[in-house]
């Protein structure tokens, strides 16, 4: 049986504390699959991971979470181009609802990014992800920009690691103001904060 996902779409703080310890679980089973790293940065209910988002879209069935994606407007360099864009991060759905579409109701975020006034999404993720991302673009929600590298900065400092990281994922760009054909072209792009 289908479920039915109902998304709220609220600033970061509108959240109130028990919604990150929640979101913080969510997140934590989410990513746990992709390494004990990843989940760790969840743990202790902290609902991001590295840059905190301004804005979040929580989709809820009977069961609790369902989904979740975070957004955050900033100024990315793509060449030598500065580009407004909103950052998607922190994608998830929960593992029973998988391949049943949910991530296409995401469609009722466009109007919010539009007031938001972004010429354009964009988010990165990992290539194991690239078919999941495909059928996305294959919806029109999006297009992947292959061979990018793109160069963030570490959410924490550590003082056994360089202060920024270079990452070759995939590249997900989505047209809000502005048509595809106006994304700049460049095979690096400086996030110059880390990754949402």
């Amino acid at each position: 049986m289908r479920s039915e996902v109902q998304w709220r779409l609220c600033w970061e703080n509108e959240l109130q504390l028990h919604e990150h310890v929640e979101l913080s679980d969510f997140l934590h089973k989410t990513y746990g699959g992709t390494g004990t790293f990843s989940a760790r940065r969840f743990e202790g209910g902290r609902s991001w991971a590295g840059a905190r988002p301004e804005f979040r879209a929580i989709g809820r069935d009977a069961h609790g979470v369902a989904a979740h994606l975070g957004l955050l407007r900033r100024f990315i360099k793509v060449g030598e181009i500065d580009v407004l864009v909103a950052e998607l991060g922190l994608y998830g759905v929960r593992r029973d609802l998988e391949g049943l579409g949910i991530s296409l109701s995401m469609r009722s975020l466009y109007p919010a990014l539009e007031q938001m006034g972004v010429p354009f999404a964009f988010g990165t993720v990992r290539h194991e992800m690239r078919n999941h991302i495909q059928r996305l673009c294959n919806a029109g929600l999006g297009k992947i920009v292959p061979d990018v590298r793109i160069r963030s900065t570490l959410a924490d400092i550590h003082p056994d690691l360089p202060a920024t990281r270079l990452e070759d994922d995939l590249v997900l760009v989505s047209p809000i103001g502005r048509s595809m054909d106006e994304w700049p072209s460049g095979t690096f792009i400086e996030r110059n904060g880390p990754e949402l």
